[in-house]
């Protein structure tokens, strides 16, 4: 026995030291020297207390080459699922489960547009070279390292990164943009079914006639339904980013601590791990940028240096329509356009799946777009829906335009760096060392035919769909140097001075107002630390504003002491989402249960629950508390006319039962960090095992929907997991560039059991701030690695 227990100690031994072994090869090189292909000198990067490179070259494009190089030892599993995810590849590495986000991917055009674009590629241009030089290093670490965990898992055999990959994903960045495919159906469904009273508390212009010349039938509705709902199934369940809103600032020297311009910028995206950010300190002859970079791009989405800083929200105007076609009853193949009948093009596709067969497609095209129904295959119904996209009928150089602003350091320079983003819609915040600030609203907009509301499905026989042309860049929403010393976006309505009008899905005005209110304190000077504060306020005028006119109902559907108690704690609430806010929780749930109990039987379960994935809730549900009147007050199918007061009453008690069924009978439990938690969610974690080890969390969170920290998850029953927030938190004060402070929400790293792959996370969580290091005194006291990469 004792022989066997030996042998069996050493055999666990072996086993723990191979596997020991096994990921110890899978781990980053962040010191000793390798050789590169191509480099035409030595390139230094040293590597920073969290892990950040700073990348040292004699020549550009070595720069970028070694950035590719870093950049994929940290997070070559995130690039390949992002390209296959755009590119509808997904089925062939995770089954057949993912066959329909394949599809819906191949059929939104991405993967053809993307190749279409790379044959015509510029690789001599400047912003050219750096993505090929980019690509070459990611595709030499690929050809030269052990596979990432992941690899290994799933079976992924390594092929090269290619500018197809590259444009793919952005893509797919522009797609998790576009709201309008889970909003139009919604509003669409209300109009055509519901009718012009029941649209009012979206404040949207009614058109009684609906969709001219195409009637829907019951199963187009179906379609509609099918797809919005496939269209969030697919960003939710890719444990990939997705840009949600942001907060963005610049206050002019006149109004800082420093006399210098201040810029504060804080992203909202979906959390994952790794996190979309991955940081870089970047140098070249007559070039420096401390930067953060998207997965499979060279060039800096935001970023500063001594001489200027910008940051991004989203524009959020409305660059998607959905267009039902008009079809020949002689021939299904041809669609009404412009006076005559046009065939459809068509196109096949085959979706490789993990064990089993191919999915071949036939996707078709109308002069419009792409015909969306087809994501749906045999399921799809008879009208065709087609998608006009601003991303897919622009040149759209974003490439371009982000190389040049990361080289902008004038406003001439930044403007017209920023006129280059066609699609999608971004706003740019941008402040220099000479004391300029600026903010350009950049997307190509559409100009539209007269009276067209581009928040319903639109006629494709009628001519409403058409574009007949764009606007130009100077009349879009934008601003320099104004006279009240800030610019602040925070995805609500821009206006433009121009006076043109931008259809969109904007967010709710209050976190705008809240931020704005601070901002436009003449008395206050700002710096990094009331700057934090700011970006870290808890506080919504929300939930005070719906809860008002309901306040007296709700105390009348209140059944005894203890519950009239909890009404007055909401009636005295401010709003703030602390850790410890019961009122927080009770909110929460009751917004829910209101828009349920109001609305639910009228869409339908299918439908309800896509208008929960929309902005368009939000700004309805304090119009519908202020409205007694409402019909969505009134439930389909019943006898009587029910009154606002008693379907208050009845989400009063739906509420409660639900949160002592969550978290027990004492209220004294029902805390918000208990309800609300943080868990950054890998790829592969959804499988219980492999969530253990790959997922990041959980963390009670603060904070919540539509508040300055944006801390957001879905409106929705309890508990609430946040879904997106600040993907960082950058200040930079122009005064002192080389003491910006940032941080991202989880690690620099996405290698599993790397000392980097969650080492933020509980800081980012704690309202912590990161040094971000510039200088060369900085950079060198903070190293804790030096690889030295070398020609071949």
């Amino acid at each position: 026995m004792k022989r066997t227990l030996t042998a069996l100690a050493l055999l666990v031994a072996a086993a723990a030291g191979g596997l020991t072994w096994y990921l110890h090869g899978k781990q980053p090189l962040r010191d000793g020297e390798l050789r590169l292909s191509a480099l035409q000198a030595p390139v230094t990067v040293r590597f920073d207390e969290r892990g950040v490179p700073h990348i040292r070259a004699e020549h550009e494009a070595d720069m970028y080459r070694a950035l590719g190089y870093v950049h994929a030892q940290d997070r070559l599993f995130q690039m390949e699922m992002l390209r296959r995810l755009a590119r509808g590849e997904l089925a062939e590495v995770l089954g057949a489960q993912l066959v329909d986000t394949d599809r819906l991917f191949r059929t939104l055009g991405i993967r053809a547009h993307a190749d279409e674009y790379a044959s015509r590629f510029d690789g001599d241009s400047p912003a050219g070279r750096a993505l090929l030089a980019y690509l070459d290093g990611i595709n030499q670490y690929q050809a030269s390292r052990p596979r990432p965990l992941e690899f290994d898992l799933l079976g992924i055999a390594p092929r090269p990164f290619t500018v197809a990959d590259t444009l793919s994903v952005a893509g797919y960045m522009a797609y998790s943009f576009a709201a309008a495919f889970r909003t139009e159906p919604v509003l669409s469904h209300v109009r055509e079914r519901l009718g012009a009273d029941y649209l009012k508390v979206f404040d949207l212009d009614w058109r009684p006639q609906g969709v001219v010349g195409t009637s829907l039938a019951a199963g187009d509705w179906q379609d509609l339904a099918a797809i919005a709902r496939l269209s969030h199934a697919a960003l939710e369940g890719s444990g990939l980013p997705q840009f949600e809103g942001s907060n963005a600032w610049a206050v002019a020297g006149s109004r800082t601590a420093s006399g210098k311009p201040l810029l504060a910028g804080d992203p909202h995206i979906r959390f994952a791990v790794p996190a979309v950010w991955y940081e870089a300190h970047l140098q070249a002859p007559g070039f420096e940028l401390y930067g953060y970079h998207q997965a499979l791009n060279p060039v800096a989405s935001l970023g500063h240096n001594r001489d200027f800083a910008w940051s991004l929200t989203m524009f959020q105007n409305d660059d998607v329509d959905l267009i039902a076609e008009r079809v020949n009853p002689d021939n299904p193949e041809q669609v009404w356009y412009q006076g005559r009948w046009v065939e459809l093009e068509r196109r096949t596709e085959s979706i490789a799946v993990k064990g089993a067969a191919p999915v071949e497609l036939s996707l078709r095209r109308s002069p419009h777009g792409p015909i969306v129904n087809d994501a749906l295959g045999q399921a799809a119904g008879s009208t065709p829906i087609a998608l006009w996209w601003a991303f897919l009928e622009t040149a759209n150089p974003i490439l371009d335009a982000f190389y040049q602003l990361n080289r902008a350091d004038s406003l001439d320079k930044a403007r017209a760096a920023a006129e280059l983003i066609e699609a999608p819609g971004l706003n740019v915040v941008w402040a220099n060392a000479a004391g300029d600030i600026g903010w350009w609203a950049a997307a190509k907009l559409p100009l539209r035919p007269a009276g067209v509301n581009p928040s319903f499905i639109l006629d494709g026989a009628g001519g409403e769909a058409d574009k007949p042309g764009w606007q130009p860049f100077a009349a879009n929403p934008q601003e320099e140097n104004p006279a009240r010393g800030y610019i602040l976006s925070a995805n609500y309505q821009p206006l433009a001075t121009s006076g043109i009008e931008v259809p969109g899905y904007y967010n709710l005005a209050d976190r705008g107002q809240r931020l704005d209110r601070h901002l436009s304190d003449a008395t206050v000077k700002w710096d990094s630390a009331n700057s934090q504060a700011l970006q870290l306020d808890t506080g919504s005028g929300y939930g005070p504003r719906l809860l008002a006119p309901i306040l007296d109902e709700l105390r009348a559907a209140a059944a005894d002491e203890r519950e009239r108690a909890l009404v007055e704690q909401l009636a005295a609430w401010d709003g703030d989402h602390r850790l410890d806010s019961l009122a927080a929780t009770l909110f929460n749930q009751l917004t829910y249960q209101l828009a349920r109990e109001a609305m639910a039987d009228e869409l339908g379960e299918t439908f309800f629950d896509s208008l929960l994935y929309t902005r368009v809730l939000d700004s309805a549900l304090p119009r519908l508390t202020a409205d007694a009147d409402s019909p969505w007050w009134n439930r389909q199918g019943s006898e009587t006319r029910e009154s606002r007061a008693q379907i208050v009453a009845d989400a009063w008690r739906a509420s409660l039962e639900h949160l002592r069924d969550q978290f027990g009978d004492d209220p004294g439990d029902w805390a918000w960090g208990r309800a609300h938690t943080l868990t950054h969610g890998h790829p592969l974690g959804q499988q219980p095992l492999l969530a253990r080890l790959l997922n990041v969390g959980p963390f009670a969170a603060p904070g919540g929907h539509e508040m300055p920290n944006n801390l957001s998850h879905k409106v929705g029953p309890a508990p609430w997991p946040v879904v997106y927030g600040p993907s960082t938190r950058r200040l930079v004060d122009l005064a002192d560039a080389e003491r910006a402070l940032g941080g991202i929400p989880v690690g620099q790293s996405g290698v599993p059991f790397d000392a980097h792959y969650d080492d933020q996370a509980a800081a980012h969580l704690a309202d912590q701030y990161q040094p971000q290091h510039l200088s060369e005194t900085d950079v060198a006291a903070h190293s804790r690695g030096t690889l030295r990469l070398l020609p071949r």
